[in-house]
């Protein structure tokens, strides 16, 4: 299971990447593999500000839904459009292509709350 060290993680399997006051957010190689086969990726949300474990958006794949949350809160900039067309990339490449969306964080000492790897690794029994 790959759990890249340089992230951040929730306990909804999301990871987080923070460059300045944006934060890319997608889920991790624990929950897609969890999902199966990802078929349909939903953010309704971009433009809007939501707070820290709000919806953001859903991940639908062959048997299942699950709500993302969003890990801080903060504005929603941005959606990544390829999943529209290629929603497998989130079983391909978690951490990479398969990123779902950016957030312009409200408050970035926030990120400092976050789970570390290795407390994701033990969450999971990695």
């Amino acid at each position: 299971m790959n759990i890249p060290a340089d992230l951040k993680y929730t306990k909804e399997h999301e990871w987080i990447r923070l460059e300045g006051e944006i934060a890319t957010v997608g889920i991790t190689d624990f929950a897609q593999k969890e999902l199966g086969d990802i078929v349909y990726v939903e953010v309704d949300t971009l433009d809007q500000t939501l707070d820290k474990d709000e919806v953001f958006g859903t991940v639908e794949a062959v048997k299942t839904v699950s709500d993302l949350f969003l890990p801080l809160a903060g504005e929603i900039v941005e959606f990544n459009e390829e999943l529209e067309s290629n929603p497998e990339a989130v079983n391909g490449d978690p951490y990479g292509q398969g990123w779902m969306i950016k957030i312009r964080v409200s408050d970035v000492a926030d990120f400092d709350s976050l789970l570390s790897a290795e407390d994701y690794k033990n969450l999971v029994g990695a």
